[in-house]
């Protein structure tokens, strides 16, 4: 009876992780939506909306900008009170110490979130939001990483099996960082707020390589003056062309990763999963492409941004089970072997 009653703990701990996870995509999308509307200064003030307490804002408020910010607010209360929930739960019935960690740590990071979100708000400060981004994104990805590791599957040591590659295991971490470092960098060019640096793909300014120069500097602002777009900078051509430069190494990086898993690996998992990385990591490239040719619309950003999101979660718990594939390995024992002719008279 009592491991029984342990085991639906474990259950219901694992749907909760699972509810939290999917809840925080949500937020994500949200905060997405708020940044490619250019609405994240709707409501200025914080903790409170326009002076009432944030869960006491009357619906009829609700208009314009104040509807999409004011919603993330909510939705990012909510995310934070489930991780509390799986944080206490996770401390009450899981008995190993680095998941205990992780669930503390998810909890100390939403904190830190919802107090970035707020100084982003109140000391009016860009850079700010850059951070609140990342920290969201590697959020996301320990609630991933714990809602494997409260599964049934994981805890019975079937979700483990996996070969174990260490040139397919550097590629994917390696390109997981990439993805973070993309995410980074499409941060800060959601937040600069100089809409569409480079408006032209795969051009950028009817070439391959943008001339930058004063004088050129000159007649790009001129012309986006005249389409009524704000200025735009050398730093800002240069990051988005940082942002295209890194989006096709993390290309190559994928179809190394696929072409690795392949030909060398023999479980079909493994080549199920770079399979799926890549197709999404191609399904990014075009709705980069489209983000562009839509003049950043903010359906297509906020997907292309929720995307990448996804294309982080699955690289991170891509290289943790090829983590512990080899870890595993590692540390099996040998099965003793069977002289021939002894084999030969148990036949």
């Amino acid at each position: 009876m009592d491991k029984d009653n342990a085991t639906t703990r474990q259950r219901i701990l694992n749907v909760w992780a699972v509810l939290t996870l999917l809840a925080t995509f949500f937020l994500l999308c949200t905060g997405g939506i708020v940044t490619s509307k250019g609405v994240g200064m709707s409501v200025p003030d914080w903790p409170t909306t326009y002076g009432y307490n944030m869960f006491l804002f009357p619906i009829s408020k609700w208009v314009g900008g104040i509807f999409y910010e004011h919603s993330h607010r909510l939705v990012a209360s909510a995310v934070g009170l489930m991780t509390m929930i799986l944080a206490a739960g996770i401390l009450a019935i899981d008995r190993r110490s680095w998941v205990r960690w992780l669930g503390v740590g998810a909890f100390v990071m939403v904190c830190l979130q919802g107090l970035l979100g707020g100084l982003r708000v109140t000391l009016y400060k860009d850079e700010i939001g850059i951070f609140h981004a990342l920290l969201a994104q590697a959020f996301f990805c320990v609630l991933g990483i714990l809602a494997i590791a409260t599964s049934g599957g994981f805890r019975e040591g079937t979700w483990d099996f996996f070969s174990p590659d260490r040139v397919l295991r550097n590629l994917v971490v390696g390109t997981t960082v990439l993805v973070f470092f993309q995410l980074g960098v499409g941060a800060t060019m959601r937040h600069e707020h100089a809409g569409l640096s480079i408006p032209d793909f795969p051009l950028a300014y009817g070439q391959w390589i943008p001339d930058t120069s004063a004088g050129a500097l000159a007649e790009i602002n001129e012309a986006r003056v005249a389409r009524n777009e704000v200025p735009t900078n050398a730093l800002f051509i240069w990051v988005q062309m940082l942002h295209r430069g890194v989006a096709v190494v993390i290309l190559v990086a994928g179809l190394a990763a696929f072409w690795r898993a392949q030909t060398a690996s023999r479980l079909r998992a493994t080549k199920s999963w770079t399979l799926l990385w890549l197709g999404m990591i191609l399904a990014q490239a075009g709705l980069g492409a489209w983000t562009i040719w839509s003049n950043k619309a903010a359906d297509v950003a906020t997907t292309h941004m929720a995307l990448g999101a996804l294309i982080l979660l699955v690289g991170v718990v891509f290289s943790f089970r090829l983590i512990r594939a080899a870890g595993t390995a590692r540390f099996r024992i040998p099965e003793p072997s069977i002289p021939r002719e002894l084999a030969a008279n148990i036949s």
